[in-house]
This record gives C-alpha cells, sequence and structure tokens, in this order.
C-alpha cells in the first residue's frame, strides 16, 4: 500500500512515518515546503505524485492563542485544507485518515464523549477543526476521522515551542523544584506512537466514518503532572493552580475525555492506559537519566 503522511515532520507526523516503515510499508513524507493545504492545486499536484492509497493529514495550524488572533488563516488551513484534501483524496480513490481534535466540544458533559454526542467548540481552533472534519465526511466517503486528546510525543512539537507538556514539566522541575498546574482541566493525556500505532491498524479497515482515539483513562493536567514526576523519579512540589493565575487564555473545554466507542465497536481499539503510555514514553525518551 502506497501512504502519504501530510505534516511529517510534526510530533505526530514523524512517529507515523516510523511506524508505518515498523509495518513494512514506505510512507511519502510531506512538508509544507511540498505541500500547500490552503492551495487546491498544491494538494493535487503533490498528491498525484506520490500515487498514494492511503493519505494521513496530521498537519493543522494548532496553536490555540494563534488560531483565535487569526481566524481567516486557522480556518484557510484547518477547514480549506481539509476540504482540498478531501476532494483530491476521492478523486484519486485514495483512503483519507485525518486527525481532529477534542476541542470541537464544550466540556460541559462531565463524562466521556461519545463520537455522537453534538459538537459545540468554545474557540477558532476548534471550529475550524470541526468544519474540516465535516468537509472530510461529506466529500470523501473512505475517510477516517480520528479525534484525539492532549498529544505529546518524542518528536519537537513546533505549535508548543518545541517542547510537549511532558518535556515542559521536567525542565520547570529542574530549574524551579515546584510547578503550579491547573486541577480543572480534565483530559486523557496520549503519547503520538499510540496514535500511530492505531492508524497503521486502520489501513486494513473498511469500517470507514469518524472516531475517537485516545489513550484510556483520564486526569487532570495537575495529576499528569504528578504522574510525570512520579514516573521521572524528581521529588517535585507539585501545586494546584487557579486559571485565573493564566491572563489571557483562550477558553477551553474543562472536561474534553473522549471514549473510542467506534474503535472498540469494530474490534480494532489498540490503545492502552495514559499511564502506560506515559511509562513507555518515558523509557524510550528519557532513560533513567532523567532524573
Amino acid at each position: 500500500m502506497k501512504v502519504a503522511v501530510v505534516g511529517s515532520d510534526g510530533q505526530l507526523g514523524a512517529d507515523i512515518v516510523s511506524q508505518f516503515g515498523d509495518c513494512g510499508e514506505e510512507a511519502s513524507s510531506l512538508t509544507h515546503l511540498d505541500i500547500e493545504l490552503s492551495s487546491f492545486d498544491s494538494v493535487r499536484e503533490c498528491l498525484q505524485a506520490t500515487n498514494a492509497e492511503f493519505v494521513v493529514n496530521t498537519a493543522a495550524m494548532h496553536h490555540v492563542e494563534k488560531c483565535e488572533q487569526d481566524p481567516a488563516r486557522a480556518f484557510a488551513v484547518n477547514a480549506i485544507g481539509a476540504r482540498n484534501l478531501a476532494l483530491v483524496t476521492r478523486e484519486i480513490d485514495a483512503v483519507l485518515v485525518h486527525i481532529s481534535t477534542d476541542y470541537v466540544f464544550d466540556g460541559t458533559k462531565g463524562e466521556p464523549y461519545l463520537e455522537e454526542d453534538p459538537a459545540l467548540p468554545l474557540n477558532v481552533y476548534g471550529n475550524s477543526k470541526l468544519a474540516g472534519e465535516n468537509f472530510v465526511r461529506t466529500l470523501n466517503p473512505k475517510h477516517f476521522v480520528l479525534r484525539t486528546s492532549a498529544l505529546y510525543g518524542k518528536h519537537p512539537c513546533r505549535a508548543k515551542g518545541g517542547l510537549n507538556f511532558v518535556e515542559l514539566m521536567l525542565k520547570l522541575g529542574r530549574e524551579r523544584g515546584s510547578v503550579r498546574v491547573v486541577n480543572d482541566e480534565h483530559v486523557s493525556p496520549t503519547a503520538t506512537l499510540g496514535v500511530a500505532r492505531q492508524i497503521a491498524a486502520l489501513r486494513q479497515c473498511r469500517d470507514y466514518g469518524l472516531y475517537h482515539a485516545t489513550a484510556e483513562g483520564s486526569c487532570s493536567w495537575y495529576e499528569f503532572a504528578k504522574e510525570i514526576f512520579a514516573a521521572a523519579g524528581m521529588p517535585v512540589d507539585v501545586q494546584v493552580a487557579h486559571a485565573s493565575e493564566f491572563a489571557g487564555k483562550v477558553p477551553r473545554p474543562h472536561y474534553s475525555v473522549l471514549e473510542n466507542r467506534h474503535l472498540k465497536a469494530v474490534g480494532i481499539n489498540v490503545f492502552q492506559s495514559w499511564q502506560e503510555d506515559l511509562a513507555g514514553y518515558m523509557r524510550v525518551t528519557f532513560d533513567a537519566s532523567v532524573a
């Protein structure tokens, strides 16, 4: 199977390329230098040249604050870009795997969101990603839209200055000996390697549609931070921060835990618990020298 990964130099995209390599399938790596999602002509020219049968889109405008400041660009990339990919992949008869987000929900449900729950984003980023989902779902019947949450991985996260949440906590812990983290936002922290493995498992699946794709279980950012330091063996004082300490913060859902109901229904859910994800990430990325 010929695979193309859009956003292959990103935190998730790099792991997907490696995962397909581990499966014995070489993936075409497409970065922003190769393809401009907001341009239909660029998308068509690039994907036709790859002869891809299975296209994975991880590229997006992820930075929540920057999306709020420049909604036109956010929609050009996250919505129109998804539309262009859906149209071209339908044209070349390729499967499209499109990565979306837990931020399509407003966080008021208080229990894990199912794929059927109504989406009501709180910010520009969530709205632009939801628009992208709708384009993909209506324009290419051979699609997998995967909503995931709180990603972290061994490759740099450019949208967050190169540091994911785990790395940021370890850096602050080493420098300060204490950190303050909010305890009123609940997510399912998910390692990018877990998502990459799930996408590789989808390549033989024909049950197209919308799927939630996160590590099992949930926690607050405060609880996640405490687990990070415990796994690293670092004696850091983790304190609860109030949301008001982060002035100018764009509205975010306070509860955006996702349930992988559709993956489980078709028998292809490969995710493990978020604690197992974190332990595996710490072993591979930092080893014993982290402390």
